[in-house]
């Protein structure tokens, strides 16, 4: 298993993640706003359409979801909204601030208890027990030891009825193949990985996994009943950050059906829905 984080301290990724929480500059309204979060929202599922299909926020209503890495919010408040109760953690207290604040404005400070704490260590900050859903989006591939949060899972969150939705960053995608190419590096990729894999660049941490290196990651406290990949950013980043929507030239020659066809093998997320074993 891939260890090459390990000595990294998780008060690196803390820091990174409060000097620019996950999708914070999604809106050019002020910080807070209604118009803020709902842009922020439009965005968010704009760039990446799959998530609400792969979260199916109706089917948890009047259930309990654990949320480890809620960053701002966005999937958090999806999940109030349909009716589940939700326990929503993340390990930077400048996410947790605009979470917070969005869950008041929304309404929805009763369905949503937010907890400040490394997943890791995850039963030391939230009362272990029994969740019906525990779903993390993009989140443990940045901590040291995500096997750890795995176990921590198991242990203390989940039965037998419970499900895991996880998304980790695919290894085997075209967004990798990119950053080899522009750092003219192809040994030695976590580094690489980490250097490019979000917006802000420089993440301390960056784990990637394969369809084959997931099950080594669950294993043994879970299988999974569905893989699947998705996610090929097409956009001009020097629009994309002026809020324009043009793709590269070579994804507006392709067919929608062959960029789809695309991102479903080598796209950068990497979904897994698993039950306990």
């Amino acid at each position: 298993m891939n260890t090459a984080f390990k000595e990294v301290p998780i008060q690196s990724v803390r820091q990174y993640w409060d000097a620019r929480p996950c999708n914070i500059r999604h809106s050019t309204a002020p910080i807070g706003t209604r118009q803020y979060f709902d842009e922020v929202e439009k965005r968010k599922y704009f760039v990446e359409p799959h998530i609400p299909a792969f979260a199916d926020f109706e089917r948890w209503r009047d259930k309990k979801v654990l949320e480890i890495g809620c960053g701002i919010g966005t999937d958090t408040i999806n999940f109030a909204r349909a009716g589940a109760k939700v326990t929503a953690v993340d390990l930077s207290a400048e996410s947790l601030k605009v979470a917070r604040s969005r869950a008041d404005l929304f309404g929805l400070s009763d369905r949503v208890e937010f907890f400040e704490a490394n997943a890791e260590r995850l039963s030391d900050f939230v009362q272990p027990g029994r969740y019906d859903l525990v779903y993390s989006f993009g989140v443990i591939h940045h901590s040291p030891h995500p096997s750890k949060i795995i176990e921590e899972i198991r242990k203390n969150f989940v039965d037998e009825d419970s499900t895991l939705k996880l998304m980790v960053y695919h290894r085997n995608s075209w967004k990798v193949m990119a950053m080899a190419l522009e750092e003219r590096r192809f040994r030695h990729l976590d580094e690489v990985i980490a250097k490019h894999s979000e917006a802000q660049t420089g993440c301390p941490i960056t784990y990637s996994y394969s369809t084959t290196t997931i099950h080594d990651l669950l294993a043994p406290h879970f299988e999974a009943s569905e893989v699947f990949v998705d996610h090929i950013f097409p956009y001009i980043i020097p629009k994309y950050v002026k809020y324009e929507y043009e793709r590269e030239w070579y994804f507006r020659v392709l067919p929608e059906s062959v960029f789809r066809s695309l991102e479903k093998r080598f796209g950068w997320h990497l979904c897994v829905t698993a039950k306990v074993v």
